[in-house]
């Protein structure tokens, strides 16, 4: 999978060493050894992704279908933990599978080569809606399972999430994507402003070696772009930042485009994360086959079991990120995701005390950069 050879030819090559003994017992030893040694190179050292890139898997055919049904559409974010400082993410899912093989997302473990549309999503938001506090700050994420701007406004799905978002403007409505499909916000004139369009970003040696099926990164600032101009705010998202041989140059570089394309005032937050995999997506990886470097890393569990980079690793590349763009640290709500408080304070300096007080604070930036008044007015 990592186009690093196979196990027949490591062994090959170990067991030409003329120093290896000839008692066949202690040979066998020392070649495991040998192998074991040499795999722990090739996982520690910072992954090299080739000129040609990696061949994904056949694209798969999904499609967006509706279903009826009571599934539970929304609530706390999976990934929130009293165990790190979290920002209160509420997830939304009115779309389950996505038609993209990003070979580190969870989605295709969970939902293979189908995609349902909830067919109650109108009614579905109308009960949420009941339920929320008009005076508290709710941040909303639509792209947890699916693609949020990947399938248009199939079924009139974005004409009811606009919708919604225009009935609660205390809610921070985000719909998270690595598509340019963006006509269907900026061609209209309805769009509130407590709704906010967010990018998945990479270099583009990682979009091209782990991200199939997704546009590039120059359509993704691009589609930004458009956004932007229409005068709604966009977020950005580094998640998951992966080394590499470049990787400091490319996601420098990337700060630099950023930062050059635009002004810090258009943008409303901007997040860091790492790699980290369930146990089951990396069973699903590895089932799945193709070609993908995401395993070749050096794995530590997390404080839930998960697998992620050492707390050096993260420490080093968040701090290489957020100082590169550091002429937004006024203006622009940085955060990290599913991280612990000293990850926080080593890589961005700061941490805020509680995961209470980090979504308090999301939420004044939010009423201050939006000019919103969550008890109803604007």
């Amino acid at each position: 999978m990592w186009r690093e050879g196979t196990f027949v030819a490591l062994w090959a090559e170990l067991e030409a060493d003329a120093n290896l003994p000839k008692d066949s017992r202690v040979r066998k030893k020392r070649l495991i050894v040998a192998l074991s040694s040499r795999l722990e190179e090739i996982v520690s050292t910072d992954k090299r992704y080739p000129d040609v890139p990696l061949a994904g898997l056949p694209r798969r055919k999904v499609h967006l279908d509706v279903a009826y049904n009571d599934r539970k559409i929304y609530g706390l974010c999976p990934a929130y933990s009293e165990k790190t400082i979290c920002c209160g993410l509420y997830t939304l899912d009115a779309v389950l599978g996505c038609p993209f093989d990003c070979s580190y997302c969870t989605i295709q473990t969970f939902y293979g080569e189908r995609a349902e549309l909830d067919g109650g999503l109108d009614e579905k938001l109308s009960k949420i809606a009941e339920d929320l506090d008009p005076g508290r700050f709710r941040h909303i994420g639509t792209g947890q399972s699916s693609d949020a701007l990947v399938w248009g406004d199939a079924h009139g799905m974005l004409d009811s999430l606009i919708g919604f978002a225009r009935d609660n403007p205390q809610v921070l409505l985000e719909l998270k994507t690595k598509s340019d499909r963006v006509a269907p916000i900026v061609d209209r004139d309805d769009v509130p402003k407590n709704v906010v369009c967010s990018w998945t970003l990479g270099p583009q040696a990682v979009i091209d070696n782990e991200e199939h099926g997704t546009v590039s990164l120059k359509a993704r600032l691009r589609a930004a772009r458009a956004t932007a101009d229409r005068g709604l705010k966009v977020a950005f998202h580094l998640h998951p930042i992966v080394r590499y041989v470049g990787w400091r140059e490319g996601y420098r570089r990337l700060a630099k485009d950023l930062l050059t394309q635009f002004s810090p005032e258009e943008i409303l937050f901007f997040t860091c994360g790492t790699v980290t995999l369930i146990r089951p997506a990396i069973r699903e990886i590895r089932r799945r086959g193709g070609e993908s470097k995401i395993l070749q890393m050096p794995m530590t569990p997390d404080h839930h079991g998960k697998l992620t980079y050492p707390d050096a690793s993260k420490i080093e590349m968040y701090s290489l990120v957020y100082e590169a763009l550091s002429p937004w640290h006024d203006a622009v709500f940085f955060y990290l995701c599913m991280e612990q408080r000293h990850i926080w304070e080593q890589s961005l300096g700061f941490c805020h005390a509680t995961s209470d007080r980090f979504e308090e604070a999301f939420g004044e930036h939010f009423r201050r950069a939006l000019g919103i008044d969550v008890s109803g007015g604007a």
